[in-house]
């Protein structure tokens, strides 16, 4: 029961994060909100594990593994999530939460081609019936002005990068315990962000009202620190069965966008969902059968 109280706070918070960003650009450029969110998560997570645990596990990365974190950080806060929430101006919540149920899909592939082993058929068929799924879900919503193409492709862009942290993350023999690489990670990765905010974002729009408070204060503590212990609590236990909480995302995303957004939930929404989550299914099935 704890497992299963924990997979499914975990993918309720994991699906919140599109909405919680759509209100926070409203009153903010996206990557001041992105910066802003890494900062507090970092700041929290290292505050704690150097300041508040008296555990000696909690210690300072050696040469190699600040390299490590820095190109983790790169890649997972800097790149997947300033592309993301960047993303998220130009596209509907709903299509957000969807498309974070390619990533193991994406993994798939990408270890593949990395370690030079052909992909199985079942693997590329996966693909493109989670791609199909989504290009579906989206289809309706490109008639107005919350949904456009470029902000598809960008968000799948970020897909692609998240897939390529993990395929790195995964690669490595981490000594240091999970906070700290995520306490480091975020952080570094809002550091490598910050000359981009600071010469993209007008800082003249930004609006310090409830609507960002509450936004920001929810993407660094219940997404970004209570979700990701989640995530790595479930990856301790069972990696392929972790990423099974992946099915739920989308369900509970578009949930959290036809109520506090007023996004419709069409035909096109269910079947392309529908088809993702298939897609998903055919990708882990043969690791979930072993």
């Amino acid at each position: 029961m704890k497992n299963i109280f924990i997979g499914l706070l975990f993918a309720m918070l994991w699906a919140s994060a599109s909405v919680a960003t759509k209100f926070g650009i409203l009153s903010s450029p996206p990557l001041i909100l992105g910066n802003l969110r890494f900062f507090i998560a970092g700041f929290v997570l290292l505050g704690f594990c150097y300041l508040i645990s008296k555990d000696k596990q909690y210690r300072l990365p050696t040469y190699t593994e600040w390299r490590q974190l820095a190109i983790f950080g790169f890649l997972n806060t800097t790149v997947y999530l300033g592309l993301y929430v960047y993303a998220m101006k130009y596209t509907a919540a709903g299509i957000g939460s969807l498309s974070t149920s390619t990533n193991p899909l994406l993994i798939v592939l990408l270890s593949s081609w990395l370690m030079g082993r052909r992909p199985a058929k079942a693997e590329i068929i996966s693909i493109i019936i989670g791609m199909l799924g989504i290009g579906l879900a989206t289809y309706p919503l490109l008639k107005n002005s919350d949904t456009t193409i470029s902000g598809v492709a960008i968000l799948m862009l970020s897909m692609v990068a998240v897939s390529f942290a993990s395929v790195y993350y995964a690669r490595i023999q981490w000594t240091l315990p999970n906070l700290l690489i995520n306490g480091w990670q975020v952080t570094l990765g809002g550091l490598f962000l910050l000359p981009f905010t600071l010469t993209f974002s007008d800082f003249s729009s930004l609006n310090f009202d409830h609507r960002f408070i509450y936004s920001v204060l929810w993407l660094s503590f219940s997404v970004s620190v209570v979700g990701l212990i989640c995530w790595f609590y479930l990856l301790k236990i069972d990696t392929v069965k972790a990423s099974l909480w992946l099915f739920l995302c989308p369900l509970f995303g578009f949930f959290y966008a036809w109520w506090l957004l007023n996004e419709p939930i069409t035909l096109y929404t269910v079947f392309g969902t529908f088809m993702v989550i298939i897609g998903l299914y055919i990708g882990q099935r043969k690791k979930l059968m072993s």
